[in-house]
């Protein structure tokens, strides 16, 4: 693969009126990114914050308390905010952040793919049903829980029709996932299951599919430009030769969803598209307070318990994730190139020792991360076309 060049106030709440990007600085901000995330996350999320600047034009700062702000910045956060944290921050549109927004911390999470298994379900304020219901059809059949007793119910329910994915909330990257086909598995998962982590965050219950294909579809909104595109996510062992994420071919075009979806031909990709519009405008409609300028959906492809082909998406990402160095790139390309209309992008996260690296690739990390071992992150644009 051959990639191209790489290509006075003092605290968030006296900002006032938000400036436009191009006059503030960037500055990624891991305050509300948990106890759990690796040195090389920290890492990459310095790096997208620069490469974020480098297309604003501005400079990029390292992070401050926000006591300590000179002035407002244009902030990269490495977790989705929820509302009182982003006001704290000074964060009221989606011009403030790479990132996004939302009313409620779970709304974040992959729990609101589903609904619940009953009415009187336990569910965290401001669960809305309504959700659940426009997503109909383009999500897999499945449910949220958040107890131990509505686990077992929606599972029993589940399973009459085959295999199970059980997926912790809390998690990311396909971390403590696992299937089950039949109750007493189930029960013996849910055993080591903490009550506490299951009543906080929540768990995921849904038909297990063959054969399975993960596609991105996504949005960014940044520096003047939207983008969208489709992708393929590309599935590698880490260290401990464990499944891990290992990178994202995207296809890149200037626009929103719509213009996207006018790029393809009927077939799976498009109903990818149309899939995660979807769920989109259920989140903008169900979910008041929620905005984003990076979007990202995962859409799963494969043969259910029946043997028929299903379609649907599995989650949303609403901060920046695995694809951020790709969709960096295709936006650095396009920005170069005002007369170019796509864009295919790829970044590749490698584990083991380090190997030779792309022309023009800009690396995001590349060391002995203490979780996961040697670890390479870089991105670039593939300009044959053929990701």
């Amino acid at each position: 693969m051959h990639m191209s060049a790489r290509a006075g106030q003092t605290t968030a709440d006296a900002a006032g009126e938000s400036q436009p990007a191009s006059e503030r600085p960037v500055m990624p901000w891991t305050g509300n990114a948990g106890p759990r995330r690796s040195a090389h996350e920290h890492a990459t999320l310095n790096i997208i914050a620069r490469e974020t600047a480098r297309l604003l034009g501005t400079p990029c700062v390292a992070e401050l308390p926000v006591s300590a702000w000179p002035q407002q910045p244009f902030l990269v956060p490495m977790a989705t905010l929820d509302s009182a944290t982003a006001h704290s921050l000074g964060v009221r549109t989606e011009d403030d952040l790479l990132g996004g927004v939302v009313p409620h911390d779970f709304v974040a999470t992959k729990t609101i793919t589903h609904p619940l298994a009953s009415a009187d379900a336990t569910a965290p304020p401001g669960w809305s049903t309504t959700f659940a219901q426009q997503v109909r059809g383009a999500t897999l059949a499945g449910h949220a829980a958040f107890s131990r007793a509505d686990a077992l119910h929606a599972g029993q329910r589940l399973l009459a029709y085959g295999p199970v994915r059980l997926k912790p909330a809390g998690e990311a990257g396909g971390r403590g996932q696992a299937v089950v086909g039949s109750m007493a598995a189930l029960q013996a998962w849910m055993d080591t299951l903490d009550d506490t982590t299951l009543h906080t965050w929540g768990l995921v219950l849904e038909h297990n599919l063959r054969n399975a294909d993960t596609l991105s579809v996504g949005q960014v909104r940044l520096g003047g430009m939207q983008v969208s595109y489709w992708g393929r996510q590309r599935q590698t062992t880490n260290g401990q030769d464990q499944p891990a994420y290992g990178g994202s071919d995207l296809t890149v075009v200037r626009g929103d969803f719509a213009a996207l979806l006018h790029s393809l031909a009927p077939g799976p990709l498009r109903s990818a598209v149309d899939q995660a519009m979807v769920y989109h405008a259920a989140a903008l409609a169900c979910y008041p307070g929620f905005f984003a300028s990076r979007i990202n959906y995962d859409v799963v492809q494969g043969v259910n318990a029946a043997g028929e082909w299903s379609s649907g998406v599995l989650e949303q990402s609403w901060r920046v994730g695995g694809a951020t160095p790709a969709e960096l790139a295709a936006l650095h390309a396009l920005q170069a190139h005002p007369r170019l209309a796509t864009v295919h992008a790829r970044c590749v996260e490698q584990f083991g020792p380090p190997g030779a690296l792309p022309e023009g690739a800009t690396v995001y990390y590349q060391g002995d991360d203490p979780e996961v071992g040697p670890l390479t992150k870089y991105a670039g644009v593939v300009p044959d076309g053929h990701p």
